[in-house]
């Protein structure tokens, strides 16, 4: 299942070629992994009563097309669970009529707060906590 968020391009989010700053897509990608975990019923409380909270070990942001003030776009996430301790996160930052402007990809783990450590199982962690694991994917 991929999730998405829409969101609208504003002006202060423009860098002075007129177009969308790169560190915002970075921001718009946080906001729909967010958004996706508290659709799954996982909102950042519920995850830190558990222990437990997502980091991201690495993300590569590829640009596509430009973005402009007042363009509405569409953020995706998925997550690509691979039965290690880390897993994929695939999201795309599209225009309405479905262009790509961005292709986000991470590697996330599950961070067990106590320990300091990976949890060993995030998917099977993530999905026991959650009300909706279908979100998760």
């Amino acid at each position: 299942m991929t999730f998405s968020v829409p969101v609208t391009v504003r002006g202060y989010e423009l860098d002075t070629q007129g177009h969308l700053n790169q560190a915002v897509y970075l921001q718009y990608a946080e906001h729909a992994r967010w958004e996706m975990l508290r659709a799954a019923g996982l909102p950042q409380d519920k995850l830190l009563a558990d222990g437990v909270g997502p980091v991201a070990l690495e993300t590569t942001l590829r640009f596509r097309k430009e973005l402009r003030g007042g363009d509405e776009v569409e953020v995706t996430c998925r997550f690509e669970f691979t039965g290690s301790r880390t897993f994929r996160v695939a999201q795309q930052v599209l225009l309405l009529d479905g262009t790509v402007a961005a292709d986000v990809t991470a590697v996330a783990g599950l961070l067990d707060l106590a320990s300091r450590k990976l949890v060993q199982d995030p998917a099977g962690r993530l999905r026991a906590l959650a009300d909706r694991a279908d979100v998760l994917g």
